[in-house]
């Protein structure tokens, strides 16, 4: 299921008053005003996660990112998830300067990444550390302000970057900041933190729709053989329903090459479809998976005496993403900006119209055992509540089978 994303942003901006970043704040919900942080380390790793579930495109709007960074965070690789175009990384008052620090930081800034010392106060051991930062954050609300002027006259031999005044909280204080020589200001002055919401896909959500990208648009079965060969859940995943009777193919594979020479890329696609709706089970969720499949399976089968092979297959997409929204917990619309599909399929998902919808309806009614509008709907597509019947019953042997091969096995307890 989707899991709530929570981040708050609030603007730093240049001595016009223009947007020039945001820094992300970590927050546990969307009623928080503050961090409540345990653990800097989870709070560093939440907001890259978060931010990367958001998008940064939406959340900065083509702005940088600054980003408080603890000693454990600024040495993990979780840094190196965000691209470096979009952040500037916070060293917090707290990191201690070590020689082990300098070498981190220094490997960063050639992969790109920058940096800023947060909450600075002239302390001499910051000092190595100046030629290497590209902004100063001031607390002017903790200090007197000619404390702040005596700052700036004590690091500027070394120091070739930019500052940047933090909690500015009145207009005095910001003039003040402005004609101390200051670039940039953050503040309530300007702006509070605003907190951010969203339904984030999951990891392994994450991982499955950008493959299916892949698979849409791919000319070189290398392209796909690679992300898979890289995930060993998926690649084991992918040999058994390679190699189950629900496949339909002759001979056993081994390899990832072997299976996707034999199920081809629109059997992969399907799979992996399959593999979205019931990558993150749980005992509320499984029923619902199961009768996504069934749904889909259903659609397709309506389709194959009255439509080309495409067309099925589209069908089988469209029963099958109709529930993906309770199922993924994140809105339909989102899936689709994340994962676009054909027109009719659109169609019928989100507008209950188009070639596609009377076979979903039908599907729907064959759920509910709604006789009146299964023999509707039958008559919409030429069919008949009897070939509805027949369809159903197969489509749930199918779906019993294949999801037995497509689903992880199930652990349980204390096993």
């Amino acid at each position: 299921m989707g899991k709530e994303t929570f981040l708050a942003r609030q603007p730093i901006v240049d001595a016009e008053h223009r947007l020039f970043a945001y820094e992300l704040l970590f927050r546990k919900s969307l009623a928080s005003v503050s961090a409540q942080i345990s653990s800097q380390l989870q709070a560093g790793v939440e907001v890259i996660s978060n931010t990367l579930c958001l998008g940064p495109d939406w959340l900065l709007q083509g702005k940088l990112a600054f980003i408080n960074l603890d000693e454990a965070t600024l040495m993990s690789d979780f840094v190196c998830l965000l691209p470096s175009h979009h952040v500037v990384y916070e060293i917090l008052e707290t990191v201690p300067v070590t020689p082990v620090l300098i070498a981190r930081i220094q490997e960063l800034k050639q992969l790109g990444y920058r940096f800023a010392l947060d909450d600075f106060v002239a302390l001499e051991e910051y000092r190595p550390l100046l030629p290497m930062v590209d902004f100063v954050k001031l607390d002017v609300l903790e200090q007197h302000p000619e404390k702040t002027v005596e700052i700036i006259a004590h690091i500027q031999r070394d120091f070739t970057g930019q500052f940047i005044a933090e909690k500015v909280e009145t207009r005095e204080m910001f003039e003040l900041c402005r004609n101390c020589g200051i670039q940039y200001f953050q503040g309530y002055y300007f702006a509070r933190p605003e907190n951010l919401t969203n339904k984030a896909i999951q990891p392994g959500q994450a991982a499955v729709l950008e493959l299916m990208n892949k698979v849409r648009t791919c000319e070189d079965l290398s392209e796909i053989e690679e992300p898979l060969r890289r995930n060993a859940a998926l690649t084991i995943r992918l040999l058994r329903y390679a190699n189950s009777a629900a496949s339909g193919l002759q001979k056993q594979v081994h390899t990832v090459r072997q299976a996707l020479t034999q199920i081809g890329l629109m059997t992969l696609y399907r799979w992996l479809a399959l593999l979205l709706v019931t990558v993150n089970p749980t005992p509320t969720s499984a029923l619902l998976a199961r009768t996504a499949v069934t749904r889909g399976r259903l659609c397709e089968l309506l389709g194959q005496s009255r439509l080309n092979r495409q067309a099925q297959d589209d069908l089988f997409m469209t029963g099958l993403f109709s529930l993906a929204e309770p199922l993924m917990g994140i809105p339909l619309d989102h899936l689709l900006e994340r994962l676009p599909m054909p027109e009719p399929i659109v169609q019928a998902l989100i507008h209950q119209a188009g070639p596609y919808a009377p076979f979903l309806k039908l599907a729907e009614a064959s759920e509910r055992g709604d006789f009146e509008q299964i023999a509707h709907y039958a008559e919409d597509i030429g069919s008949s509540p009897e070939e509805v019947n027949l369809a159903q019953l197969h489509s749930l042997a199918w779906t019993e089978e294949l999801t037995s091969e497509v689903a992880p096995t199930a652990v349980t307890p204390g096993s």
